[in-house]
């Protein structure tokens, strides 16, 4: 059997992010383009993303453009140009959610379903990926078991999120934002309502919980499931962040390298590596202490008690220690065997259960003892003696990730050879691509010290610092040559690395894009309501041509009137708190409601499928605006 490539997909919010997440490890980087991404603050100009290109494919890594908004009618000619302009610029790959844009005229780039085309079921995968589609990005919702069932069928390579912010509706299926601001999270514009916080109420007014943020969900981590995750199908592993700061994807995207490399190592029979190159650090990579909001494997092990982060959706960090005595402008801090820098970020839940935080600009340890006085730059007036503080911002690891903190390199093999007309340096990378370079000396002069000489020559042969390579067997031919300058030496080893940069950017190839099948493939669905985000004509007309005979309108056109679901999630608040009908029996707490200030939202729960749903009425507001032309 051959081995399956396994892919670390990091995010980019710009180049030079895209370009550090390459360095640290990644296989492939996803980046918006200058519109109709996703995330409307994370636009990038053609020429940047032509530059990411050209430095991620000197390691065989991709560049993925997220094109991955609905459109309007409107908007479509102008994707479509983006698109090509993206794929004149080196781009591997676009990411859609727009089945409109399938009935245009795209270049030959390969596509991948966003994860805000919702793909749950085996069905729906298979439809995708018999239309086209060569990557499709699951749901985070998912378990091993439905992720096995949709790799049963399917030849697509299966995209799954494994860090980061989970939304907590299914992607595409939230309206929340739209209905109360026009700011639609399908057009890369979410208000993250998930993250307010709310009161529920039970049928009879009751408060079950109050001031909580009942919608926000820790964050994504399936460090654990890394092994489990390839065995049920899972191609590429994606990690979330295009807004996140440069510190998050360095030691996020160092730290799934590491867990990959190990399990690579360990099963070289059954998966391989997608890009070349090997990575070192200057730190270690540790998640905890970049931006999250605790973590979870979230479905993936099946349904989960404490998924929710309902105090805070702010990062309060690791746990520190206790507050032993405060002053006017200072407080001690017991804090075990951690080390704290001037600098350093804390933070405390207060007695609301609200977060708070306070930069320390010094500390000092009070002796041989866990003891540390801070001093912050501002006095927290509701700090408490007791109470537990974390660390969100460690200095000195920030430092860290401030400064150069890796390098990638390529592995080579050397073989120095003397020939009849002088000497000749091959150069095969760990891929197998080989360059050759040639000096022309026809007389020769035999080394005084040839085993001497040959330490020397192979020293001097293995300079590669200044390159992307490394390397990793010199063979001499024969083992003691005759003797050669150090120049000459030198500039054989440079014009054989020049020779092997040419030869690899000449063996690139951008993955091909899919044929869709040849029999027409029927749409799963022969309706499609507004979930079905449909904003244009041109997605119409695909639906219909795949067997769709009823298509409402998308959300964001404004028919949609009365209490409607705007949120579908498999996060379920009867289950937190107790409530479910299943595991309590005949229990019937309904009709539970969300609160949010002047904003209210009933509940409805399937509890044959295991959702829920947020209903909501639409308020007025301004409609919707069609992306400027690139």
């Amino acid at each position: 059997m051959t081995p399956r490539p396994l892919e670390l997909l990091a995010p980019a919010k710009n180049a030079d992010f895209g370009i550090e997440a390459i360095l640290h490890g990644a296989d492939a980087v996803y980046i918006g383009g200058q519109a109709f991404g996703a995330r409307a603050s994370a636009g990038n100009g053609v020429a940047d993303i032509h530059r990411l290109a050209s430095v991620a494919h000197r390691y065989d890594a991709r560049v993925f453009a997220a094109v991955n908004t609905i459109l309007t009618d409107a908007e479509l000619e102008p994707a479509r140009r983006l698109i090509w302009q993206l794929y004149e610029a080196g781009v591997d790959a676009v990411i859609v959610q727009d089945m409109g844009l399938l009935e245009l005229d795209l270049p030959p780039v390969q596509l991948h379903a966003s994860t805000q085309t919702d793909i749950r079921t085996p069905e729906k995968a298979r439809f995708l990926d018999r239309v086209g589609f060569s990557q499709l990005v699951l749901a985070r919702e998912l378990s091993l078991p439905q992720i096995r069932r949709i790799a049963d069928v399917t030849t697509s390579t299966l995209e799954f999120f494994i860090h980061g912010a989970l939304c907590v509706a299914y992607s595409g299926q939230c309206y929340i934002s739209h209905a109360h601001t026009g700011r639609s999270a399908n057009r890369g514009e979410c208000s993250q309502a998930c993250r307010l916080p709310y009161n529920l109420a039970d049928g009879e007014g009751r408060i079950i919980a109050m001031h909580q943020h009942l919608l926000s969900m820790k964050d994504n981590d399936q460090s654990a499931n890394l092994l489990q995750l390839a065995e049920a199908g899972v191609g590429a592993f994606k990690i979330e962040g295009r807004l996140k700061d440069l510190s998050y994807v360095k030691n996020i995207t160092a730290h799934y390298r590491v867990l990959l490399d190990e399990i690579l190592t360990a099963h070289p029979d059954r998966f391989c590596r997608a890009s070349s190159g090997h990575c070192r650090y200057t730190f270690t990579p540790q998640p905890e202490k970049t931006f999250n909001r605790g973590g979870t494997d979230y479905f993936v092990n099946g349904r989960q008690a404490d998924i929710g982060a309902f105090a805070t959706p702010a990062f309060v960090g690791v746990a520190l220690g206790h507050i032993r005595s405060l002053g006017a402008n200072w407080f001690e801090l017991e804090a075990g065997d951690a080390k704290l820098h001037n600098g350093d970020g804390l933070a405390y839940l207060n007695a609301a259960g609200e977060a708070g935080g306070m930069r320390v600009n010094t500390v000092e340890r009070q002796g041989n003892t866990a003891l540390w006085r801070c001093v912050p730059q501002e006095m927290p007036a509701d700090l408490q003696p007791d109470m537990p503080l974390y660390r969100n911002h460690d200095q000195a690891f920030e430092r860290l990730l401030e400064k150069t903190s890796a390098e990638r390199r390529i592995l080579l093999d050397l073989v120095f050879a003397e020939t009849r007309q002088g000497f000749s340096l091959t150069l095969t990378d760990e891929t197998g691509i080989r360059a050759e370079a040639d000096f022309i000396q026809k007389e020769k002069t035999p080394t005084r010290d040839p085993e001497r000489a040959a330490v020397a020559l192979r020293e001097h042969l293995g300079k590669l610092g200044a390159t992307r390579y490394q390397a990793r067997d010199i063979h001499l031919v024969p083992a003691s040559p005759s003797f050669l300058p150090v120049s000459a030496i030198n500039a054989l080893r440079r014009e054989a690395v020049a020779n092997l940069d040419t030869a690899r950017a000449a063996a690139y190839r951008r993955p091909p894009r899919k044929t869709p099948a040849a029999d027409a493939m029927t749409y799963p669905e022969s309706a499609l309501s507004y979930l079905g985000n449909v904003h244009n004509q041109k997605a119409r007309d695909f639906y219909h041509r795949h067997g769709v005979a009823v298509i409402d309108a998308a959300f964001e056109a404004g028919n949609e009137t009365g209490e409607v679901a705007l949120m579908t999630t498999r996060h379920c608040l009867r289950y937190s708190f107790n409530l479910c009908p299943k595991e309590v029996k005949g229990l019937r707490p309904d009709p539970l409601t969300l609160v949010s200030g002047k904003e209210k939202f009933t509940l409805v729960f399937d509890c044959k499928q295991c959702e829920m749903r947020v209903l909501g009425r639409k308020k007025r507001h301004i409609p919707i605006q069609a992306e400027p032309t690139p």
